[in-house]
């Protein structure tokens, strides 16, 4: 039998085989990949974990927004609420403040009104006793200007015992 190269590759082959299987290389191997396995699978179990907490997270984020909205439409819708009522109170404040400056403005136009009249009525019973004086000093004589008096004294003490009674 002839030795040649490929007996000598065949026999360093199972020497090299063996010799792994001496130093417990595959074990070695086996427990670094399971390792590698679990250290995987941890980073994967972790990473669930904080996608799940990133979910609650998110939907926490959602829930408070949806709140910050609502809460920011019934701020609004309030708001506008007040709004219209601060608009038609002002609005009645100012139609009761016209009304008021309106019959103040027409009271003093009624004065004024009056007091015009009674000066005009003042004024025209003293041209008009002022016309009598000179027609009486010019057309009637002493005698008959003293019965009329007389007269005249005598009626009005009479209207004013019927006003006194």
């Amino acid at each position: 039998m002839a030795i040649d190269a490929t007996f000598w590759v065949a026999i360093s082959f199972i020497i090299f085989i063996g010799g792994l299987i001496y130093l417990k290389i595959p074990q070695k191997i086996n427990e670094v990949l399971n390792k590698l396995i679990l250290d995987i699978k941890n980073e994967i179990d972790e990473s669930e974990k904080l996608r799940l907490e990133a979910k609650i997270l998110l939907d926490n984020a959602q829930i408070k927004l949806d709140t910050a909205q609502a809460d920011s439409s019934e701020i609004l819708e309030q708001a506008k609420k007040d709004c219209d009522h601060l608009v038609i109170e002002m609005n009645d404040k100012f139609h009761k403040s016209s009304e008021i400056k309106k019959n103040l403005i027409e009271n003093k136009i009624t004065q004024m009104k009056d007091a015009s009249l009674k000066e005009i009525k003042d004024v025209s019973i003293r041209i008009a006793v002022e016309s009598v004086k000179k027609i009486i000093n010019t057309s009637v004589d002493k005698s008959k200007l003293d019965n009329l008096f007389n007269k005249n004294l005598e009626e009005t003490k009479i209207a004013l015992k019927k006003i006194n009674s």
